[in-house]
């Protein structure tokens, strides 16, 4: 007994040390298995409970009470019956729960794929997510895939934004790893995929740092990097070195849209000349320097204190929209940020928004903003958005232009980080004064040396 007892204590320390020291090889040897074992045991009763079970008609054995013989008692009055149970072979209704197929296991959880059952859709599963979380007892059940007749199904034991520690460079341009998804792969915002992004966030939110991740990929990048501070400049001042122009007024802001606007009509005059759609293709030594525009605070653009603002405010509103609409094609790129983003600033809000594909909405203070944000996406997101804790920094929920959204965190940047990456990486900057040079010429010689 007590070499019995000895080894499973061993026994028990080891599994104890396995999983402490070597956590990912215990989940796939050990931990998986189990949780399989018992999601294939318990998913007929699961199933039934959130109501994704339907009734079928089956051929099953039944118990029957047959009369076999009647007897009269010595009373006339009184008569009773022989009853016996027979087997019968009949058809009878029962509960099926969706077919599962084989469980795939993943860092934090697994994923599986699931049969529909007929007039079933992927948003029933969406509904019943937390109820899924609770039987299985895990963190989280998302809906992640879904094909004609199927839905995948995504289980994480843990929540993986708890401690993001992630580089933001990725070494491809225009790409910027800022932190990590719910399901434990890296957050890439690729600007040529989804060039204009709207992020939005209450003070604290972990927008600003947002702002400095995004900043200190772009910087060993050979990208052109400009800044709309509406915020005095203090937001962005410190990374000048990298920045080719900064707008810290509204005027300033004005000045600067038109010139943006010129460089996006000097591109289409180059691109036309060559027959070109976009700046992509364009012969390599004409491609000019791609600009990545960074706007914080974007309400001050639209808020107006008195009527001679409004000419200003009018202005800066249809440049801005301009360089959304046609910049994609010709190289400028959109980073749209505020803590307050309503209906109520203007119909110029609106429109800029409608072209902002890519969103980003953190911890707000006001309903509006979360709706002006992913109100026009998914009903779910926006009620993920709502829930984001104080406490938690740095959550967000994204949407991209396929329509699926996801809870993120960026990764923490400090000032101090993007600061040095800005004066690192300084000599990478082009003047703007070469940006905006006019001519099909010289735009693509000012693209030559940042290229090499």
């Amino acid at each position: 007994m007590l070499v019995a007892l000895g080894a499973l204590a061993a026994l028990a320390a080891g599994g104890w040390a396995w999983r402490k020291w070597a956590p990912r090889s215990f989940w796939y040897a050990v931990e998986f298995p189990a949780k399989a074992t018992l999601v294939y045991l318990t998913w007929t009763h699961v199933a039934s409970g959130c109501g994704l079970a339907r009734k079928r008609r089956r051929w099953r054995f039944t118990l029957d009470a047959v009369s076999l013989a009647g007897s009269v008692s010595r009373s006339a009055k009184d008569t009773s019956a022989v009853m016996v149970q027979q087997r019968r072979v009949r058809s009878v209704q029962v509960e099926k729960a969706p077919r599962l197929r084989l469980l795939r296991p993943t860092p934090l959880g697994w994923r599986v794929w699931v049969k529909l059952h007929d007039g079933q859709v992927p948003d029933d599963y969406v509904k019943v997510g937390e109820r899924l979380a609770h039987a299985w007892r895990v963190h989280a059940v998302r809906v992640i895939a879904s094909k004609p007749g199927r839905v995948q199904l995504l289980a994480t034991m843990r929540d993986p934004l708890t401690v993001v520690n992630i580089a933001p460079e990725t070494g491809e341009l225009l790409t910027v790893r800022p932190g990590m998804l719910e399901n434990g792969q890296p957050w890439i915002i690729d600007f040529r995929t989804v060039p204009h992004w709207l992020n939005a966030g209450a003070t604290q939110s972990g927008k600003s740092n947002l702002a400095n991740a995004i900043i200190k990929g772009l910087a060993p990048q050979p990208v052109a990097l400009v800044g709309f501070d509406l915020k005095g400049g203090v937001e962005f001042t410190p990374y000048a070195p990298r920045l080719s122009a900064l707008a810290t007024t509204r005027g300033e802001c004005v000045g600067l849209l038109d010139d943006l606007v010129q460089v996006v009509t000097d591109r289409m005059a180059l691109c036309r000349t060559h027959g070109a759609r976009n700046i992509w293709r364009l012969p390599d030594h004409l491609q000019p320097v791609p600009i990545v525009v960074l706007v914080d605070e974007v309400a001050e653009l639209f808020l107006m204190a008195d009527k001679r603002e409004k000419e200003e405010v009018s202005k800066s509103a249809t440049a801005l929209l301009r360089v959304a609409q046609l910049g994609r094609a010709f190289g400028v790129y959109l980073v749209v940020c505020g803590q307050r983003i309503g209906s109520d600033l203007g119909p110029g809000v609106t429109a800029l928004r409608s072209q902002l594909s890519g969103r980003i909405c953190h911890r707000v203070n006001d309903p509006e903003t979360a709706n002006m944000t992913l109100g026009d996406m998914d009903p779910d997101a926006l009620d993920a958005a709502r829930a984001i804790a104080a406490e938690t920094p740095g959550v967000a929920v994204i949407a991209g232009q396929d329509g699926s959204w996801h809870r993120a965190r960026s990764v923490y940047v400090s000032e101090e980080e993007a600061e040095a990456a800005a004066r690192r990486f300084a000599h990478l900057s082009p003047g703007w004064s070469e940006l905006t040079a006019t001519g099909p010429a010289t735009g693509g010689q000012a693209a030559e040396p940042l290229a090499a």
